[in-house]
């Protein structure tokens, strides 16, 4: 899969990081103490393994996502990599309390591959590509720039989880229990998720988008862990869409009747969503005729943060998402979740 074709797939659009008023901006961790015995510290990834040394001064985020954990953790990284939202900073509106008065971090494009050259003359000391589909020889060349941490072993590009990026970014950065102490907090808002809602249990629940025909979002996708997380089951039916190395695939339209589960997250805007409902298969399955169903446009935080699953974006979702997925999951056309 092509970068522009991922990233259509992964948000709306690919946007181009304007780097504007580039500021001289250096990352906080310096400020922020590492905890005692934090470093020297070796972490595994998919091409072998990374020793960071000290606490690094000048964060780059090459990944999509590690900017929250970062943050999360009291931490400004001096470049992002932005993916869509055209945020300034590529910060969040979910992430700006963390960020406080800190200057915006300069904006790199995502559009054309890695900016290499932009990276050298930022003079990182740690690179994070956690939340990324990074290749072995873009590796081998970050890794001549500053200690690189790709992403994690065993798991398809793209396939990281908001627990993987902020237990990953923790150690990196020499702040392993308060990164534990995030991930379980944010754990624990999940769980109470689950006890409120019971029904989710024994329900399945899948997340697709019109792309390229249907195109659903694998078991090891951030937006398929979620639904997981609130208690739902990943469809058996689905398990294998996208084969082994991606975090998804297109389903034919023969096999629209997969698409019949507890509950289904879709991204579309209002055309292709009036199409997919006109759809003379899909419109006869239960998911449809139920209103099992939940449209997402693809803008607004509700959208952004169902993309950008971080231990900052969680509390919208729990508040934003799930009385939507509470209404789909009851399988009462009247309950809407508009």
């Amino acid at each position: 899969m092509t970068r522009i074709a991922l990233a259509l797939v992964l948000a709306a659009a690919l946007l181009t990081a304007c780097g504007e008023d580039e500021p001289d901006t250096a990352s906080s961790a310096a400020a922020t103490a590492a905890e005692p015995a934090a470093f020297p510290v070796t972490i595994e990834h998919k091409f072998g393994s990374t020793t960071i040394e000290k606490a690094p001064t000048r964060v780059v985020v090459a990944g999509l996502r590690e900017q929250d954990s970062l943050l999360a953790l009291g931490v400004v990284p001096v470049a992002t990599t932005e993916w869509y939202g055209n945020h300034p900073g590529a910060i969040f509106p979910w992430a700006e309390t963390a960020l406080g008065d800190a200057p915006k971090p300069e904006v790199l494009s995502f559009t054309d591959g890695i900016q290499f050259e932009r990276i050298a003359a930022l003079r990182p000391d740690l690179i994070l590509a956690v939340y990324s589909g990074l290749t072995k020889k873009e590796y081998d060349t970050l890794s001549k720039l500053a200690p690189t941490v790709a992403q994690p072993p065993g798991q398809v590009d793209w396939g990281s989880s908001w627990q993987d990026e902020i237990m990953t970014v923790g150690r990196a950065i020499g702040k392993p229990k308060e990164a534990e102490r995030l991930r379980d907090e944010t754990q624990a808002k999940l769980d109470a998720v689950k006890k409120q809602h019971p029904e989710f249990q024994g329900q399945t629940a899948a997340v697709a988008t019109p792309y390229q025909g249907i195109y659903v979002y694998g078991p090891q996708d951030a937006r398929s862990r979620l639904l997981t997380d609130f208690g739902f089951t990943f469809p058996d039916a689905l398990r294998d869409i996208g084969g082994k190395a991606e975090f998804g695939g297109n389903l034919s339209s023969e096999k629209l009747d997969l698409l019949d589960v507890g509950a289904l997250v879709w991204f579309a805007d209002a055309g292709p969503e009036k199409k997919i409902r006109d759809n003379d298969v899909y419109s006869r399955l239960a998911v449809s005729r139920e209103g099992r169903d939940v449209f997402l446009h693809e803008t607004g935080e509700l959208y952004e943060a169902t993309s950008f699953v971080s231990v900052l974006s969680i509390p919208v979702l729990i508040d934003q998402l799930v009385p939507k997925l509470a209404a789909a999951a009851d399988g009462d056309p009247a309950t809407k979740t508009d």
